[in-house]
């Protein structure tokens, strides 16, 4: 990679990306001078993989910005777009189960969810599995009867006008048959949120005074089922283990690590109890000092709006570089002042190895893990680059597969393997456009051509334009059949002038045999080896694809509406028709003068109406 002009870049705070040949974003870091980073960059003494990330650049790029804030916002957002290879990435990127109540409905119900945060809903967590949730939530419901079934089986039941079981059972309190009135409703929602903020003490004096008085007045079965609730509580409150005094919030964060990866464990405590919990492990492709690392993990956790918030305090196991920028990012994110800090003695300091106790006992399992999976992926692609004869091991293998139904809905499928793990941001799916009946071979060199020439089309752009769908070339292209489709795909990347570029195989269903060019007896994989199972679990991802896609495209079909495609009558206006006429069937009835007397309906649209449906033929409508 050539040097830019030290002139050219500005000594000023900002983001830089260093870019390979294909124009892919490898590597992002931020400063708070890009001339003097850069710059270092170009020394002959790099550390080991710094100098594979330069080597492997053709191009850097930067993008000034204001502050030493904006440029960690700025990093972290095209960390997150780009997902560099070159940086430290999330190895186990699963997402966490949250206690979430949805205050934003009617009547507000506590769920389980998952992913990105949602307006007009209040999270608690995250929990390790979504089975705690259920658990805890089993033991409330008797305290705090609010619904818990969808919104389709709320309608259900109040057009029913009878409650489900849940309310014989007194886990609900039967909003869906009017059995409690929307004040007394909304407190219950109220005091279980209040509940799972910590806020324990005051449920606890209402049920046991509660169930006193009961007994006063001799009313001992209404005095034992509140007995039962505040066993219940009980129970629900030593789950949440208090940690901290009642007016603390704060995350602590416990990291373990080794040369190749940090496992990385968080306790949420809000209100002294410790309210959820996450782990996740991190890949240290980046040369990271243990403070950088403990500033990137910072980043992660909050670089978007967390769903419990950020606390008064974050307690982390090192200081990490840059602290002060943290801090007033965390600070400007909370509205408050936020402290960022070591503990060094007391209770925090115990709880915090607790945490990191819990982080070098993940590591610990993940490493057994890792051996086991790299080792096999190791082994399957090397196995792979030996039994098929490639120039080089198959780092990034895609599979094809075509999908239909008697011809019709024919569709196909590109899936993409790299480094022996699916690379989902990378499948494409392909409508089949000019393939008359049922001709899988038409079918696959059409979607083979699509592809590679949208290849070709991206080689000849220039480095700083390509888009990234169709950019990178595969080491090993794969067609799901037998000799007919190796030889269409054979035929294609000759056309196209990329026979000896593209590797290509074809790997049969039937007796799992792996056809290659030139051969006219299959390969004989050892149908145990690591290679054979990769090229399968391949195969049958193509296959599940391209049948998802074909199913959703059979069912569009299936439905489309008469009213569909007739200009001016748009999904909102097509709704509003169907409704105020009183279902499809009235629409189909309506004479024109009756469509036309819609205020909102133009006459033109009115009369386009009724002329489809007039002229559509019977079996349509």
């Amino acid at each position: 990679m050539q040097r830019p002009p030290t002139g050219s870049i500005p000594d000023a705070p900002g983001s830089y990306q260093f870019k390979d040949a294909h124009g892919r974003v490898i590597y992002v870091g931020k400063a708070k001078s890009l001339r003097q980073r850069l710059s270092n960059y170009f020394q002959s003494n790099l550390p080991p993989r710094t100098a594979q990330m330069v080597a492997t650049a053709e191009t850097v790029e930067w993008i000034q910005v204001r502050n030493d804030v904006e440029a960690f916002m700025l990093e972290y957002s095209l960390i997150k777009a780009h997902r560099p290879r070159f940086n430290v990435r999330l190895v186990d990127d699963k997402s966490y189960p949250f206690l979430a109540i949805t205050v934003g409905d009617e009547w507000p119900r506590p769920t389980v969810m998952r992913g990105a945060r949602r307006k007009g809903v209040r999270y608690f967590g995250p929990f390790a599995h979504a089975y705690a949730i259920r658990e805890t939530l089993d033991l409330l419901l008797r305290t705090f009867p609010v619904r818990t079934c969808s919104d389709a089986k709320l309608g259900r039941h109040q057009k029913l006008g009878r409650p489900c079981l849940l309310f014989h059972i007194e886990k609900c309190s039967g909003p869906c048959v009017e059995a409690i009135e929307k004040p007394a409703y909304d407190d219950l929602v109220g005091e279980l949120i209040q509940f799972l903020e910590g806020d324990t003490d005051t449920v606890v004096k209402r049920l046991e005074t509660g169930m006193r008085d009961a007994a006063d007045v001799l009313d001992f079965e209404r005095a034992a089922r509140l007995r039962d609730r505040l066993t219940s509580v009980r129970k629900a409150i030593e789950r949440q283990q208090m940690v901290a005094d009642r007016n603390e919030d704060l995350d602590v964060i416990g990291l373990a690590d080794d040369e190749l990866e940090a496992a990385v464990q968080v306790f949420h405590v809000r209100r002294g109890r410790v309210v959820g919990r996450k782990g996740f492990v991190l890949d240290k492709v980046e040369d990271l000092s243990r403070p950088e690392l403990v500033g990137r993990i910072l980043l992660d956790l909050y670089g978007d709006p967390p769903p419990l918030g950020v606390p008064r305090q974050v307690l982390v196991p090192s200081e990490p570089a840059e602290a002060d920028v943290y801090r007033e990012l965390l600070s400007e994110l909370r509205g408050t002042t936020v402290a960022v800090r070591v503990p060094l003695r007391g209770d925090k300091r115990s709880l915090q190895e607790t945490v990191t106790q819990n982080a070098r006992e993940e590591l610990n399992r993940h490493r057994l893990k890792r051996a086991a999976d790299h080792n096999s992926r190791a082994r399957a692609l090397n196995e792979l680059q030996e039994e098929l004869g490639l120039p080089d091991a198959p780092l990034r293998i895609e599979c094809y597969d075509m999908s239909h139904l008697q011809g019709t809905d024919y569709v196909g499928s590109m899936v993409v393997v790299e480094d022996g793990l699916p690379k989902k941001s990378d499948y494409r799916r392909f409508k089949v456009r000019d393939v008359p009946g049922n001709d899988d071979f038409a079918a696959m060199e059409e979607v083979l051509t699509r592809r590679l020439t949208a290849y070709l089309v991206e080689k000849e752009r220039p480095v700083s334009e390509r888009e990234g769908r169709f950019s990178y070339p595969p080491q090993l292209l794969l067609v799901d059949g037998g000799k007919g489709q190796l030889g269409v795909a054979v035929r294609v990347l000759a056309e196209l002038g990329l026979d000896e570029e593209i590797p290509v195989a074809a790997l049969a269903k039937r007796f799992e045999e792996v056809f290659v060019p030139g051969q006219a007896d299959p390969v004989r994989i050892p149908r145990q080896s690591e290679a054979l199972y990769l090229l399968q679990r391949v195969r049958d991802e193509s296959h599940r694809f391209a049948i998802s896609y074909h199913r959703q495209l059979r069912g569009r079909r299936m439905t489309t509406s008469v009213l569909d495609g007739i200009p001016g009558l748009g999904p909102t206006r097509r709704a509003r028709l169907v409704k105020e006429l009183g279902g499809m069937a009235a629409v189909k009835r309506a004479p024109l003068d009756q469509l036309q007397a819609l205020p909102w309906l133009p006459d033109a649209v009115a009369e386009a109406v009724h002329e489809r449906i007039h002229a559509a033929p019977a079996r349509q409508r």
